[in-house]
């Protein structure tokens, strides 16, 4: 039996890079998967397409998260959209993966910039969980995409790392505030993975061998490696696992 045969997940910005990777392995393993977006509609219903064609359950659901208004949205659609499957609101599996980046250094953040990256990957997290307190099944998982800057130092992107920085105090808060209802909280922290959002320098001689040189394995991290992580911490198999902050950089500037 797959390890999620019967289970619910909710992932956000599922729809291209580590989010689309977690959302094919979760539905591998058995999880009726939503497949959320802010945009990239086409990207999404892609995902769906993949799953469905391998035998897998998935839908997507979109929502801006900018805003609360847009995580109220979110869950709305959720509510609606789960209903009409399973007669029921509630789900298993929360994967917060949604974020944004910034190429814009310390010097150069405005406030704007600022404001901007802690709405979308700091307030859009928390104030979803807190939506989702009552739809959460005890024994539920939820999972927070961090990032590998909270422990490597890397200052010219410092509004970001702030913003992971924020997501690793958040899981380690919730993890003891809903550990009584048998509900994990854990974060994986990618480093450099090979996704479109890394392909414009990664994709260079330059680029990859750095990439390469700083990881202990001598290789850069694909989203099946975040992927099958996250599987993993949404499994029974994780179940005395919680409030961990799970290093997936394949060993970066060890």
């Amino acid at each position: 039996m797959r390890r999620l045969e019967g289970k619910t997940a909710i992932v956000t910005g599922g729809g291209r890079g580590i989010g689309r990777g977690i959302a094919l392995r979760l539905a591998e393993e058995g999880a009726l998967v939503a497949v959320h977006y802010g945009r990239r509609r086409d990207a999404a219903d892609e995902v769906v397409r993949t799953i469905e064609d391998n035998g897998g359950a998935a839908f997507a659901v979109e929502a801006d998260l900018e805003s609360v208004d847009g995580v109220h949205r979110l869950v709305r659609s959720l509510d609606e959209e789960l209903a009409t499957r399973s007669d029921s609101r509630h789900f298993d599996i929360l994967v917060n993966n949604a974020g944004i980046g910034t190429s814009s250094t310390f010097e150069e953040t405005t406030e704007d910039m600022f404001d901007g990256l802690f709405a979308v990957n700091v307030k859009a997290p928390f104030f979803l969980v807190q939506q989702s307190l009552s739809r959460i099944r005890d024994g539920g998982r939820i999972i927070n995409i961090s990032s590998g800057v909270t422990r490597i130092a890397y200052p010219h992107i410092m509004a970001y790392n702030l913003t992971k920085g924020a997501i690793n105090t958040f899981t380690l808060h919730l993890a003891q505030l809903l550990g009584l209802r048998g509900i994990t909280v854990n974060a994986v922290l990618p480093g450099i993975v090979d996704t479109d959002v890394n392909a414009s320098w990664l994709h260079t001689p330059e680029g990859r061998k750095h990439a390469e040189d700083i990881s202990a394995l001598g290789r850069i991290g694909e989203p099946s490696d975040i992927a099958d992580i996250v599987a993993f911490l949404s499994s029974s198999d994780s179940r005395w696992i919680t409030g961990q902050l799970l290093d997936a950089t394949g060993g970066s500037h060890l």
